[in-house]
């Protein structure tokens, strides 16, 4: 049987600089971790869809319910995940309380997205 560290460790040496400068650049594992977790909440249909629903309007519970055919505790267990990731907001009308995207991130993110799975 070879022994390949040899290879392996000449390969590394080789691009010493980059990986060092790639390092440098990395964000703490503290960011990385909260950047993993924001993807998670992306990772269930659901959500996604009540993130869409909110892409063209802001819309109180029992709206999202109806076009999602939901009912109302699911969507809003969904929305208040979406609320802890501060993906949503929400204001109050009197009893009801809308939701919409919280910023243009949130836009974007979702625009983005979808343009990269419609290529």
């Amino acid at each position: 049987m070879a022994d390949n560290t040899g290879d392996q460790n000449e390969f590394l040496a080789a691009h010493e600089d980059v990986v060092k400068r790639v390092l440098e650049q990395q964000p703490d594992d503290e960011y990385l971790y909260d950047l993993a977790e924001l993807f998670k909440v992306f990772g269930d249909s659901t959500r996604i869809r009540i993130l869409y629903a909110l892409f063209e309007s802001e819309l109180c519970v029992n709206d999202i319910a109806q076009l999602l055919n939901l009912g109302q505790s699911a969507v809003s267990h969904q929305l208040r995940i979406l609320k802890d990731a501060k993906l949503v907001r929400f204001r109050r009308e009197g009893k009801i309380i809308f939701y919409a995207l919280d910023d243009e991130h949130v836009r974007n993110i979702l625009s983005m997205g979808m343009e990269h799975v419609e290529e």
